[in-house]
């Protein structure tokens, strides 16, 4: 039994000074000097080959089989897609009415919009997870469809073993050294004097061990426009879901989380508000207006959304990040969902259990564009300034441009929304009514 402990014993710690090499070695140290070896890339290939080969057996199946299940559309309904005035116009113009008088027709364009809000809600289905228009071996995604063939099937096992049993120790491992750098590190920058070498020592910590995470996720990010950068006195606007190496604007958490917020904020001058300061506009405005003056301070990274999106569109851009003034440079980034669902959706899942989803899945790949500068013009206001910095975001990642409010998500329609529809519906009739008058 003791010849058989030992033998077991060396096994062990074999395989864990194997480990450790490849941990260490093949992983850390190009990580945290910004090189690749191209293993990431060549893992991506195989898997877009793969994933290229289950598509097409999945689809030869649907045509053996007629039990296959068929994949939703993107959208349930179809829209009519006209504005209120286009669509209730037409009945009114085809009917001599008198000036302000009231259709009992008008009801109908509201009954409508009602009930493809309840089948198809243009808010809520923008916080759940991306629907793929083939399965990409999670289980996720996975409606039976292992069940197609032989192959199919040792082939998704297969990514089952890899995932669980030899991807997700290793991000664990590369996760837990990366924070644990990351917080000792920032403090022990924090202790320095403000100088030009301390902002450079927090960037590098940051830097490296954003990289070590990254490495240890798969993530393969796409830079696009890298030369219009900012540095100094400016703000970055990107949609949510993304993170830089520039101080953010964010809400202070509790946990790990909490304690990785106040180790960073040492070393770098994020600003983080608790959730009640949040609510006051004029705060917040303040804080990020004194971050603006100081030249020497590095851009400030702000989500103006206030929530995460399920990367397929962008919604309304908060204008208190619009009324502070200085350049803001817009930056999209894009997800690619059939590697992995970047997606948190913070009401149904803790951050424990986003990480072990992101842990588990395939790779992260992400294509990140810096947009061009942006000011605001003359004769505009912040609000309008905002939309225009959302919809230049959106038209470059190719996402839908929401007027919604993200806060929708937890919070009930604003009366002011209502009021809006009574003021066009108002404006249509009065329309009428002048243009009666003008027959007259």
């Amino acid at each position: 039994i003791s010849d058989l402990m030992e033998d077991l014993w060396g096994v062990a710690v074999a395989v864990f000074q194997v480990w450790m090499f490849v941990v260490v070695f093949l992983i850390m140290l190009p990580a945290m000097f910004g090189l690749s070896l191209g293993v990431t890339g060549v893992y991506i290939q195989v898997l877009v080959k793969i994933l290229e080969w289950a598509t097409l057996r999945i689809q030869r199946g649907r045509q053996e089989e007629s039990s296959v299940p068929v994949p939703l559309p993107n959208g349930i309904i179809e829209r009519a897609g006209g504005s209120m005035e286009e669509e209730m116009g037409q009945p009114r113009s085809s009917r001599s009415l008198v000036g302000g008088e009231f259709a009992l027709s008008d009801a109908l364009y509201f009954y409508k919009k009602g009930l493809e809000s309840i089948v198809d809600d243009q808010v809520t289905q923008r916080f759940s997870s991306e629907e793929l228009a083939s399965w990409n071996l999670l289980t996720r995604t996975n409606h039976n469809f292992r069940y197609i063939s032989l192959r199919l099937t040792v082939i998704w096992g297969l990514g089952v073993f890899v995932r669980y049993c030899v991807l997700f120790p290793l991000r664990i491992t590369l996760a837990i050294i990366g924070l644990s750098w990351l917080v000792i590190g920032t403090v022990l920058v924090g202790f320095l004097p403000e100088s030009s070498v301390k902002n450079w020592l927090s960037e590098l910590v940051h830097l490296t061990c954003y990289r070590i995470c990254a490495r240890g996720l798969s993530a393969t990010i796409h830079y696009h426009n890298r030369y219009v950068i900012p540095y100094h006195n400016r703000y970055v606007i990107p949609y949510h879901n993304s993170t830089l190496c520039r101080p953010q604007v964010g809400q202070i958490h509790g946990g790990l989380m909490g304690v990785m917020q106040r180790s960073m904020v040492r070393s770098c001058p994020h600003v983080w508000f608790e959730r009640s300061e949040m609510k006051d506009r004029h705060a917040v405005t303040n804080r990020l207006k004194a971050h603006i003056a100081a030249k020497t301070k590095l851009p400030i990274l702000i989500f103006p959304e206030g929530t995460c999106i399920n990367n397929t569109s962008v919604m309304m851009f908060k204008k208190g990040s619009f009324e502070i003034g200085g350049t803001i440079y817009p930056v999209t980034i894009k997800y690619d969902p059939q590697f992995g669902d970047a997606f948190w959706n913070s009401s149904k899942y803790n951050m424990v259990s986003y990480l072990l989803r992101m842990m588990t899945s395939w790779a992260i790949v992400v294509n990140v564009w810096y947009l061009p500068p942006m000011t605001i013009q003359d004769g505009e206001d912040a609000a309008q300034f905002a939309n225009r910095v959302k919809s230049a975001i959106a038209q470059q990642g190719g996402l839908l441009d929401l007027a919604w409010d993200g806060g929708l998500k937890r919070g009930k329609v604003k009366d002011s929304y209502k009021e809006e529809q009574q003021k066009m519906y108002s404006s249509i009739i009065v329309g009428q009514n002048s243009s009666s008058t003008e027959e007259q």
